[in-house]
């Protein structure tokens, strides 16, 4: 189905996030043959001179801004809803009660599904589409689930989800009112995903699980384009970011790569921290422990769906990320994320889904730990609305 479209050249090629083994982009495929993430890889030399903030400001505002560092190449298969470019709003009182200089917060809930997810799955939709994907299919806490079958019922392709039991019934309403193929299975995310593993065998249909592609890393990095941006020409002194598979915090340290290989910035990055539930926290504890990758979690509990990853296969580069950038990790319990999405409401306006409350809990735990200092500047990501969780009760 895809076609060359000039000006649009997508991915030179695909490379294995851990080997550095090289594959050519332009037919379906998952996975490296070592089991490992494929990162899309861009000829960033030959698009410097024409691919410039400057040539960017006036384009349409939505991720699709950054399409020469997108892997979609016929523009007639971009699947969009109006995803991207959400607010990044600053916030003097948090920055008071949290101890630092300054500190925004994005807005991710503001996109269409009101989540985040919905930059990753555009992409992989589109891409999908693209490379010839009949059925598409993944696994889900939740809100991934609700974005593929919004960009699957767009783009006209059959979507089928496995989600646990407990998901939000907000979310379930969401999915099944976009016509998704909805299962509902007794466990965890990691449970779903051997579900739809096996039924992609059997059926043919494309899988796609949280960086068991390369696409949704893809959509995902568009944050960290939007930040300097957003933030006039400059990237804060501190990230810090929910993570269950934490494709949006490798995707955003991809982008930094990026964006200095253009001449847009410098060797300076943001220190990147991750932040997951006291009750499930792999990459804290693999963090802490100097371990480079984190295995899995066991028995894993929160009430925030997106935290509740028990084992991601890109641990490695979440790790990576944080260590090369000078970040960390934290976890946070279950009532300290329902108390910070109030005061962040009463705050900022913000209805925050608990990861979002998650992010402001940590910051005081950072200060204490020296990792963030009163003279930072600081950006939370709120990565969904909390709409999405009206019912839902902390577990701790």
């Amino acid at each position: 189905m895809s076609q060359t479209v000039p000006g649009l050249p997508g991915a030179a090629f695909l490379e294995c996030g851990a080997t550095g083994a090289t594959f050519e982009s332009e037919r379906l495929i998952g996975l490296s043959p070592a089991g490992k993430p494929l990162l899309a890889r861009y000829d960033l030399e030959a698009i410097r001179d024409r691919f410039t903030p400057a040539a960017v400001a006036g384009r349409p505002p939505t991720l699709w801004r950054y399409e020469e560092v997108l892997p979609v190449r016929d523009r007639a298969c971009r699947v969009s809803l109006g995803e991207g470019f959400t607010p990044l709003l600053e916030s003097p009182r948090m920055a008071r009660s949290l101890g630092v200089r300054r500190l925004w917060i994005k807005d991710e809930g503001q996109n269409p599904t009101g989540s985040f997810k919905d930059r990753g799955l555009c992409m992989a939709v589109s891409r999908a589409l693209e490379l010839g994907a009949r059925e598409l299919a993944i696994p889900s806490a939740g809100n991934a689930a609700g974005s593929t079958a919004a960009y699957g019922a767009a783009a006209g392709l059959p979507v089928h989800v496995v989600v646990p039991t407990d998901t939000p019934a907000p979310i379930l309403a969401e999915i099944r009112a976009l016509g998704a193929d909805v299962q509902l299975l007794d466990g965890l995310i990691s449970d779903c995903g051997r579900a739809v593993r096996q039924r992609c065998d059997e059926a043919g249909w494309w899988d796609l699980s949280t960086l068991k592609e390369p696409y949704r890393l893809e959509g995902k990095k568009t944050m960290g384009y939007e930040l300097f941006e957003q933030l006039d020409g400059r990237l804060p002194d501190a990230i810090v970011y929910p993570t269950g598979g934490g494709t949006g915090l490798i995707g955003m340290w991809k982008a930094f790569d990026e964006m200095e290989a253009l001449g847009w910035i410098g060797g300076g990055r943001p220190r990147m921290f991750s932040v997951q539930a006291a009750g499930c926290a792999p990459m804290v504890r693999a963090w802490e422990r100097g371990l480079d990758e984190a295995g899995t979690w066991e028995d894993a509990t929160t009430y925030a769906a997106g935290l509740r990853v028990p084992g991601a296969v890109g641990d490695f580069l979440i790790l990576r990320a944080i260590r090369e950038s000078g970040g960390g990790a934290v976890a946070v319990p279950d009532g300290e994320m329902e108390e910070w999405v109030g005061r962040m409401g009463a705050a900022t306006g913000i209805f925050a889904a608990p990861e979002g409350g998650a992010t402001a809990a940590a910051v005081p735990r950072l200060r204490e730990m020296g990792l963030i200092g009163a003279g930072d500047e600081v950006v939370l990501f709120s990565t969904g609305s909390g709409l999405k969780y009206v019912g839902m009760e902390p577990l701790a």
